[in-house]
């Protein structure tokens, strides 16, 4: 009987052993394959930094929205945290993040149409926002939300979504800048744009007469994702509950694309207006109400989608300002 138990025993801590070293080996490749990403500077500037205003939702906002130039003239702290595939799932919990960890005052919510009639797809994005959160009570309700439900290899080996040719020969300079805390932005530039410390992706300006009049992720709504609406609702209903102040924002997009598919434009944001007007939400629609305060010549954009160029970002970044800062004059009186 003694030497039963003693086998048991022994057994159990082979197992734990096996699982520790396993454990650790997962670890260990994901330090060195996963990559650097911008977002693993954001979610750490959102969760280590007090903002006033915190700036979230797709690639518009991203290239559209510069924080610096928005506190020359409002003298309020800001961060972008958009990005390409950031759902309203992902902007509901990197809200919730920011408000566990550092409070923000406002969050500025730029609303992009076609996200609301597409499905969130696997890939690297499902994982580009959740790698990046501390450990906190957000990051385990976002796992059961969202990331559970992927492909287990999404959750065990989350560099498999990263080419190893490219990743490979980065892995020293990886280790080097997670283990030292390192996150400059000297890396995240390329032939096309740079990333800026405020969050903010500056494009360069392309030659725009070689561009085809595309769009991606086209709103309609016999498409529109029930749960992607939910989030948004789910959202504005956080910062309410918490005293932060929510604002969203339409960035203008070229007038060819407008023209070209304005009945699918209109129905969105008809849609967004009504849900607005029912929330108590303001809304700086720049594409219809604000259309002539913001430049819409496809000679301030880099693709006819609506990612504009830098200089046409700060630009916009001063209108939005004025405007942010005359909803805060209104709020006082």
């Amino acid at each position: 009987m003694h030497n039963s138990d003693e086998k048991r025993r022994l057994t159990w801590w082979k197992v734990l052993l096996v699982a520790a070293v396993f454990v650790l080996l997962l670890y260990g490749l994901d330090l060195a394959l996963y990559p650097c990403t911008f977002m693993r500077n954001d979610i750490h500037a959102i969760t280590t930094t007090h903002y006033d205003d915190i700036i979230v939702g797709t690639s518009h906002g991203k290239m559209g929205i510069d924080p610096d130039t928005m506190e020359e003239i409002t003298g309020r702290s800001a961060h972008n945290a958009c990005v390409g595939g950031e759902y309203g799932i992902d902007v509901y919990y990197l809200t919730k993040l920011a408000i566990e960890t550092q409070d923000p005052e406002r969050i500025i919510y730029e609303v992009g149409p076609g996200y609301f009639a597409t499905e969130k797809e696997e890939g690297n994005n499902y994982l580009l926002f959740y790698h990046e959160f501390p450990l906190s009570l957000t990051k385990v309700e976002y796992f059961f939300d969202c990331i559970a439900q992927t492909n287990f290899r999404t959750v065990l080996f989350p560099w498999y979504e990263y080419s190893l040719s490219y990743e490979l020969p980065q892995v020293s300079e990886t280790l080097m800048r997670k283990l030292t805390g390192d996150y400059s932005v000297d890396s995240l530039k390329s032939d096309s744009q740079e990333y800026h410390e405020s969050g903010f992706i500056e494009r360069y300006a392309v030659d725009t007469s070689t561009l085809p009049l595309t769009v991606q992720n086209l709103f309609s709504l016999d498409a529109l994702v029930e749960e992607n609406m939910e989030y948004l609702e789910k959202t504005i209903d956080l910062c309410e509950e918490n005293g932060v102040e929510f604002v969203a924002v339409i960035t203008p997009i070229p007038a060819a694309t407008l023209g070209t598919w304005w009945d699918n434009f209109m129905d969105a944001y008809d849609l967004f207006a009504e849900l607005f007007e029912e929330k108590g939400v303001t809304c700086l629609n720049f594409n219809t109400d604000y259309y002539f305060e913001a430049s819409h010549e496809i000679e301030d954009f880099t693709d006819y989608d609506g990612h504009m160029n830098g200089d046409a970002a700060r630009e916009f970044s001063k209108v939005l300002a004025k405007y942010l800062n005359a909803l805060e004059e209104d709020s006082e009186i």
